[in-house]
Order: structure tokens, then sequence, then C-alpha cells
């Protein structure tokens, strides 16, 4: 906790300097807090596992919960050094999660007491859904001599925790003085371009949502797909969509504060997507299997494309902005 407040006492002057009072206001009311929040969350995790390797089940869900409310933010710190892939490697398409795990602990590789050396082990074998199969899997949770998988959790953790901690120092100041003083020598050239950014985050974020948090355990009609639903062994599902829908709709009311019906609009479509995922109680998407259960899910998905669709042919518009190409529209 001191460590963080020492952070923040660097982040916030910068506002006298800002061209763009909105982008100013998004970057201190939703970013920063934001990411403050998780390297706090990912402090507590780090220190739980010191003092033992199990009942971090409570800590865990904490930061998990942290970086469901900046994963959308993927955009400059989180992209450095792939940092966002290292905190959170899904969807994991190829399985490569517990096999990287598994060669870790059979090979006990001596990385896990050298956290320079760990930040370069695998990105599968890091972060949240790394720390998820050793929590929660039935085999890799009792794999090899539990005094390395302990390092091993440890390991992770820290690595978690600085991950947090190096993406908050580059926020602020650096990353955010680019963002809120565009100009033409910057990485933004005008205030359009660094609110397109954040829009961006936006739409990409609910496109995520509904393609691959959604799309993924839906599957086909024939063929669907429930085992592959996000976090599901920590049965987080469900509450990772409704933490995203969440973020999401705060940055959405924050873009959409100058255009108060858009800003209504907006709302109200995040108000029957929070709505409809709340009332599945399906925490992992079991449902899919099943018509009716598929039914409700595909109702859920709808839902946020209305919020797409809003963004897209209302807000973009009156922000002067698009969406813009990013890494989920393919080649």
């Amino acid at each position: 906790m001191i460590r963080v407040f020492a952070l923040c006492l660097m982040f916030f002057p910068g506002a006298a300097l800002a061209q763009s009072p909105l982008v100013q206001q998004v970057v201190d009311s939703h970013v920063l807090p934001g990411f403050q929040t998780l390297a706090q969350r990912t402090e507590a995790l780090k220190a739980a596992s010191v003092e033992a390797c199990t009942g971090l089940e409570a800590p865990y869900h904490d930061a998990f919960d942290a970086w469901m409310a900046v994963s959308h933010l993927r955009f400059g710190p989180t992209e450095t050094q792939d940092r966002a892939f290292a905190m959170a490697f899904w969807p994991d398409t190829k399985g490569f999660t517990p096999k990287a795990l598994s060669a870790l602990i059979a090979d006990q590789d001596p990385a896990v007491k050298n956290p320079a050396q760990f930040s370069e082990v695998s990105i599968a074998a890091r972060g949240l859904f790394a720390l998820e199969f050793l929590l929660y899997d039935a085999q890799l949770s009792t794999a090899g001599e539990d005094g390395y998988r302990c390092d091993l959790i440890r390991a992770i953790a820290e690595d978690m925790d600085r991950i947090a901690v190096d993406i908050l120092s580059d926020w602020a100041p650096h990353y955010a003085a680019l963002l809120t003083a565009p100009g033409p020598d910057s990485r933004y050239r005008s205030d359009e371009e660094a609110a397109q950014e954040l829009f961006k985050a936006l739409t990409t974020g609910l496109q995520f949502t509904s393609d691959t948090r959604l799309g993924r355990p839906m599957g086909s009609f024939d063929k669907p797909r429930p085992n592959r639903a996000e976090a599901r062994r920590s049965e987080r599902s469900l509450r990772n969509v409704i933490l995203s829908l969440a973020a999401l709709r705060e940055l959405a009311a924050l873009l959409s504060q100058g255009h108060p019906g858009t800003a209504a609009e907006l709302d109200a479509a995040f108000d029957r997507s929070i709505a409809l995922a709340e009332r599945l109680e399906d925490p992992v998407f079991a449902g899919v299997a099943t018509p009716q259960g598929r039914f409700r899910v595909e109702a859920l998905r709808n839902s946020i494309d209305e919020i797409r669709a809003i963004a897209a042919t209302r807000l973009g518009p009156q922000l002067g902005v698009a969406a813009g190409f990013n890494s989920l529209d393919g080649d």
C-alpha cells in the first residue's frame, strides 16, 4: 500500500498541462485508478503467497477483478513487452499454459527463484491463467513436489506484481502526458487521435466480450464449446463478462458525457446487458450445451452488439473518431 501511494503522488499534477479535458478526465477517473487498484491487488496477492501457498483464492479473485477493470486498455504500457499477455494469456487455443507449467514442474526449473529469469519464461506459464491452473486444476494443483509448486506460485505472483507496477509507472507521468497533451511531435498529434485511442478501447473491449468471452463457449448450435469459457476452472466466466461490462460502461459514460442523448442511450443499453448477464446464474456458461441455455447467452451477446452499434453510429461520429483497426479484426 505504501508503494502504491508513493507512486500515486506523481500521477495527477499533469492536469494543468492537458489540452483535452475529456481525455484528461478519462485518464484521471478511469485509467489511473484502475491500474492503481491492480497494483494494490497484485501486491496483496504476492504478500499472501509469501505467507502460504494455500488459501490464495480470495486474493487471486481480487487481482483478477482488478485486471478486468483495465483489461480493455490494450495500448501503450500494457502492450510494452507483451505485458497484457503476460498478465492474462487467454484465449489459449493450443493449450500452451498447462504444457508450459508441466514442463517447469517436471524440470524443477530454477527460474522460479530468480525474478529476472522467470520474466523470460514462456508467457503461457505466467499470469492469472497460469495461477488458475495451479490453484484450481485437479492435476496441476497437485503436480510435482509441493515445495517446487509453492515456489512456482510465488514466482507467478511476484511476476504479476512487477508487471502491474511497471504498467502503472509507465502510465504516469509519461504515457498520461502523451495522451492528454497531444502535439505535432507527440505520439498523438491531436485531441481527436487521443480520443480515438480511448474509443477504440471501448469498442474493442465490447467486441472481445461478445466474440471471445461469449462466442468461444457458444461454439456452434451443433457443437457448443462450454469448456472454452474464460477462467472456467475458477468459475469466473460470467463474472468476467459482468465486470468487463461494468468497466466499459464507466468508460462509455466518460466519453459520452458531452452528448446527453447518446449517454442515456448507452447507459440504458449497458443496463440491459448487465441485467441479462446477472439473470443467467450460469458461472461457466455450461448452459450453452442446451437450446434454452444457448438462447439466453445469445440474447446477452446480441445485447452487447447493440451497445457496439450505438457506439459506432452515435458516439464515434459525435467525438469525430472511428474505431479504426484493432488486433481482433484479423488480416
